[in-house]
């Protein structure tokens, strides 16, 4: 099933539930209400609509008639727009102001001539007296200005529960919105989403909360230059798709792109939605909340999921135990979706998209963390993806990660393909530059090892491991060692200085750290005989698993610096891990391995 396809399914179901808009309405972001009396006059101060407080306050989503797409031109909304139309106002400089309010005024004018509805019959009252100097006049607060308004009369503002009944809600208003609807050019076509006949879409609704795209919208399916157009096709007849389809797929999609949906969750610069579909209801809501857990789209488990299913599934990844002790009953016959959305000018590209039942993508996903263990492990229990890939970028900076990596590698991990090999590359050049050898590093060098090349990589120390850039990465852990015991207060290591000519030409720089070594565990055995011993011992225990002459090689591929990295993780963690006497004993090598 393509991703639009899907999207129109999912959208049918939502209707049903309530939660998305009806054909030809979309929810919008509304700041304030204006009262009218049945004459159309004003009936006392605009209502503040919005939520929060201070600076911060949010407008409120309400299902008003279908905003017109806006390019660069000047078009009105019906029963509803922003204050530069509907009032003549703006915060800014205003320059074709004028021009919006007299679009507005013009339209509802003619648009409400022959109503008699007394809400409509107010509303072109209104426009007809209405002037902007009256904005001013009428001590209106500036922080209205370039909100969404829309109008309510008096008499009715209160329904039934306390609810607001606008004028863009009442039954005459709806049947005009529909009239409209059904108005204009009706040559109807297959629909290449559908298979029905119906009218052709010749712009499709724009799609909102796409990050880095534009705050107006952009569209998933545009075609606006004559080279994109075939057969004397114009803008959406190129590729035909029903306004029902268009409509259906572009609600879906702005609902789950909304603040707090909980089917969304940034991936790199990809907006990530995804959304589930069975006959059991449960089985979805299970499906979702887990995804959405382990994607990190949630904060955090409240008290009362932590009795759930979920609660019991997550607190298992937490104590880190093995795939194989996880024993999670995943859905079955649960069809689920990930989406990924990214910026491209005026439009949304698609990144990745991954159709599947849900228990295969949870199992891929929970390999997944299974391929990311280490130990010592880190201090988030289940690290989101962003952390993660922070991990990559410069800085560690969300805006400085590789524009495609993050839908590369989340597909990689739902589909159950190699993972991007730019990922390992990445955070190998990260600790060349800034030598931060953690946790989240090693644990995905070891994941895309284990995955990509099959290698076997160890969770925790392993002395048996006789591959040279795991030793060489544990020799090196064990020389900074050294150093930092006998010169305590040193501002710079030697992993500051030579970690990224060690990890990647040892021979270039081994011989003089062994040397350096060597000073360092000769003042060892005057003040700290015990660990001088312990730390003689475990050098000579790495030397013995490799052949001297063989062990300083004059450079390590990609990968075997992977496992620098991962052999030095593991190799300094054990150095400080808690014991009884920390100055004078170090697990041995059969101690570490357990």
């Amino acid at each position: 099933m393509s991703p639009l396809a899907s999207l129109v399914h999912a959208y049918e179901r939502m209707e049903i539930r309530g939660e998305v808009p009806p054909y030809g309405f979309s929810s919008e972001k509304i700041g304030f209400l204006i009262p009218l009396n049945d004459d159309g006059t004003v009936a006392g101060l605009p209502i503040d609509l919005r939520g929060g407080e201070g600076k911060k306050r949010e407008p409120r989503m309400m299902r008003v008639p279908q905003p017109v797409k806006r390019t660069s031109g000047v078009s009105p909304n019906t029963l509803w727009d922003k204050t530069s139309y509907v009032l003549g106002v703006t915060a800014g400089e205003g320059k074709r102001t004028s021009e919006e309010h007299a679009a507005f005024r013009t339209r509802h004018l003619d648009l409400l001539a022959a109503e008699t509805d007394i809400g409509l019959v107010a509303l072109r009252r209104f426009v007809e007296v209405w002037t902007p100097e009256q904005f001013g006049e009428r001590g209106w607060p500036e922080e209205m200005k370039d909100q969404n308004v829309v109008f309510a009369l008096e008499s009715e503002r209160r329904g039934p529960g306390g609810t607001t009944v606008c004028i863009h809600d009442r039954p005459a208003a709806k049947a005009l919105w529909a009239r409209l609807a059904e108005a204009g050019d009706r040559r109807a076509s297959a629909c290449l989403v559908t298979g029905e006949p119906g009218p052709i879409a010749r712009l499709h609704p724009a799609i909102k909360g796409v990050w880095g795209a534009q705050s107006s919208g952009a569209s998933l399916v545009s075609f606006n230059l004559d080279a994109f157009t075939s057969y004397g096709h114009e803008q959406g007849e190129n590729a035909p798709v029903s306004e029902a389809a268009a409509f259906a797929y572009v609600s879906a999609l702005n609902r789950f792109l909304e603040k707090g949906s909980g089917h969304r969750i940034q991936i790199g610069d990809a907006s990530t939605v995804f959304w589930a579909d069975a006959s059991d209801a449960e089985a979805v809501v299970f499906a979702e909340e887990l995804f959405a857990e382990l994607m990190g789209a949630a904060a955090e488990v409240d008290e009362a999921a932590e009795a759930t299913k979920v609660g019991a599934v997550l607190e298992k990844i937490r104590q880190g135990l093995p795939l194989a002790d996880l024993t999670v009953d995943l859905p079955e016959g649960v069809r689920f979706f990930v989406l990924g959305l990214a910026p491209n000018a005026a439009r949304v590209s698609v990144r990745f998209f991954v159709a599947d039942d849900f228990g295969a993508i949870g199992r891929r996903y929970l390999e997944h963390l299974e391929r990311l263990r280490i130990d010592p492990p880190p201090k988030e229990a289940l690290p989101s993806m962003w952390r993660l890939l922070v991990e990559t970028a410069t800085l560690r900076k969300s805006e400085n990660i590789a524009p495609n990596l993050a839908g590369e590698w989340l597909r990689a991990i739902l589909s159950g393909t190699p993972y991007p090999l730019t990922l390992m590359s990445s955070v190998i050049t990260r600790l060349r530059a800034d030598h931060d050898v953690n946790a989240h590093r090693a644990a995905i060098l070891k994941s895309v090892l284990v995955r990509n090349l099959e290698w076997e990589v160890p969770v925790s120390l392993d002395p048996t491991n006789r591959d040279p850039g795991y030793l060489l990465g544990r020799l090196f852990a064990a020389y900074e060692y050294a150093q930092t015991q006998a010169l305590p207060g040193l501002n710079a290591t030697i992993r500051d200085k030579y970690y990224g000519t060690a990890s990647a030409s040892p021979r270039a720089v081994f011989p003089l750290l062994q040397r350096t070594a060597t000073h360092h565990l000769a003042k060892l055995r005057k003040e700290k005989p015990g660990l001088a011993t312990t730390l003689d011992r475990r050098i000579g225990e790495i030397f013995e698993s490799a052949e001297a002459t063989r062990l300083f090689v004059p450079t390590l591929p990609a990968a075997h610096q992977a496992l620098f990295a991962i052999g030095y993780y593991h190799q300094k963690t054990d150095f400080y891990r808690p014991r009884s006497k920390p100055e004078e004993t170090l697990s041995t090598p059969q101690e570490a391995h357990q």
